[in-house]
């Protein structure tokens, strides 16, 4: 069984190299698209400025009862602002699959999800940083799908989880790029594992489910944005 345990071990390290040698690789062109999009962001704001002026300068009942009608249709959007449309469908190893359409559009607004943590989604521009990182406190979720969007799993606790578990998991999390991990009170479980589409929620850090997630779902086949970049994102 020696060579066996030899062989994947250099299989996964090698994996693991080339996932971050394709980091590097992105990582520039990654800020590029950022710095576009803020641009884009900013010029939008702008034109939306100079729009809102001009309706307010016209004070006919027919512009009046448009804006209400308008406010009208963002309240109610708001009850699942992702974009996403489907549900949960559980399998027999406990992982939960999305059955629908998982929204990618770039937004700068909070958003709201139909699943929490949230596996997909309109999303925040800026990922997450998810090279094997940490977090003491709460994240974004807009930020942290942009993060499942390039292939990491995230690792979530509430206070119920046991101190031993939430130690072990973030040494897993610390020694695997494209992972992170972050307090999450909102999930109906103690600990509970999210990828792209997936989600499994685990007994503990020694349950067989996580190995098998993590090797299952880090840069997975259901990535859709494989070998994007996890660093140079934000750190919250």
């Amino acid at each position: 069984m020696g060579p066996v345990k030899n062989s994947n071990s250099a299989t996964r390290s090698a994996r693991v190299e080339e996932m971050r040698r394709a980091e590097r690789a992105r990582e520039r062109r990654n800020r590029i698209l950022t710095v576009a999009a803020s641009v884009v962001v900013v010029a939008g704001l702008v034109v939306g400025g100079v729009v809102l002026v001009r309706s307010q300068s016209d004070g006919s009942d027919a512009a009046g009862k448009k804006d209400t009608a308008a406010s009208g249709d963002a309240k109610n959007s708001g009850k699942n602002s992702a974009g996403d449309s489907g549900h949960f469908t559980t399998g027999k190893d406990g992982v939960r699959t999305w059955s629908g359409k998982l929204s990618r559009t770039h937004v700068t607004t909070d958003v709201t999800y139909p699943m929490h943590p949230p596996v997909g989604g309109n999303h925040n521009p800026v990922w997450l940083d998810c090279n094997g990182t940490v977090y003491d406190k709460p994240v974004h979720d807009e930020n942290a799908v942009h993060a499942l969007e390039h292939g990491a799993v995230w690792v979530t606790y509430t206070d119920a989880a046991g101190k031993a578990d939430v130690s072990a998991l973030a040494a897993k999390v610390k020694q695997t790029p494209y992972s992170l991990m972050s307090p999450y009170e909102k999930q109906d479980a103690p600990l509970i594992l999210s990828a792209w589409g997936h989600q499994v929620a685990v007994k503990s850090a020694k349950d067989p489910e996580v190995d098998k997630f993590f090797a299952a779902y880090v840069q997975g086949e259901q990535t859709p944005e494989p070998g994007a970049s996890c660093t140079g994102g934000v750190m919250q």
